[in-house]
């Protein structure tokens, strides 16, 4: 079930236009518009939850698989030295977006980034650039 004020399930909807990268009957995995570093991608359950005290068994394993799918991707495609799979709950752990979400944040041995990072808005035609490189376009 969808929640109405939900911007994820307006990007499973189709309401909200995202750079979807992977897809399956249970996740979408689509690119962040606020990335952390080149690459960095998000993995959402279809159903919405709420945070992981509430998502589905089913829906949380198809999270991670889908998950480990993009990060592979990302250390082939993208020569990431890492990658860091963030999951936050609740606001005192950084979560913004209150449907469960996972990131899959590319690390480079050279980048700067440190955690918990302060997400600002990226330039567009580079995440679409990544993003199509993420999906194998």
């Amino acid at each position: 079930m969808a929640a109405s004020d939900c911007l994820f399930c307006k990007i499973v909807a189709g309401e909200i236009p995202a750079t979807i990268v992977a897809q399956d009957e249970r996740t979408i995995a689509f690119m962040d518009i606020n990335p952390a570093t080149r690459g960095h991608a998000l993995v959402i359950p279809r159903a919405h939850a709420r945070d992981v005290h509430e998502i589905e068994p089913d829906d949380l394993r198809a999270v991670v698989v889908t998950a480990q799918e993009i990060a592979g991707r990302a250390r082939a495609r993208f020569g990431a030295d890492g990658v860091n799979l963030l999951n936050s709950n609740g606001a005192a752990a950084w979560q913004s977006v209150f449907h469960f979400h996972m990131h899959v944040i590319p690390r480079y041995a050279d980048d700067p980034l440190e955690l918990p990072w302060t997400p600002s808005p990226g330039d567009l035609d580079e995440i679409a650039a990544a993003g199509a490189t993420l999906a194998g376009e």
